[in-house]
């Protein structure tokens, strides 16, 4: 069975941010609120893109989000209404294996119930 497609599957999100403090901001609120075991706030990240037609490049910070992909539809809803970008980037990428302890853990992590 392709565990990739199942609901409850760990998936990986790739999201941007123009600066360390609202990637924090973003960060915290998805741990918080359940939508993501962990992020990684990655600094030092150079992108060249095109954005309207022009190319443009700027220093972000890249945000490596892990969760489940039942909590991906949220997660995404709630990265739009936290980000200031327009059009922000969120990029979901299955996770092929990893250690059964931390899928386990990443699953419990962002499961319904009391913070904590």
């Amino acid at each position: 069975m392709d565990t990739r497609l199942e609901t409850g599957a760990m998936v990986v999100c790739l999201v941007t941010a123009p600066s360390a403090e609202e990637g924090h901001r973003i960060a915290r609120v998805l741990v918080e609120e359940r939508l993501a075991a962990c992020v990684n706030v990655v600094a030092g990240v150079r992108s060249v893109y095109r954005w309207q037609g022009v190319v443009e490049e700027a220093e972000e910070v890249l945000l490596v989000v892990k969760t489940t992909r039942d909590r991906f539809s949220g997660l995404q809803e709630r990265v739009v209404s936290l980000h200031s970008y327009q059009v922000p980037e969120v990029v979901v990428l299955p996770v092929e294996g990893a250690l059964p302890a931390y899928q386990a853990w990443v699953q419990e992590s962002v499961d319904a119930g009391p913070a904590g």
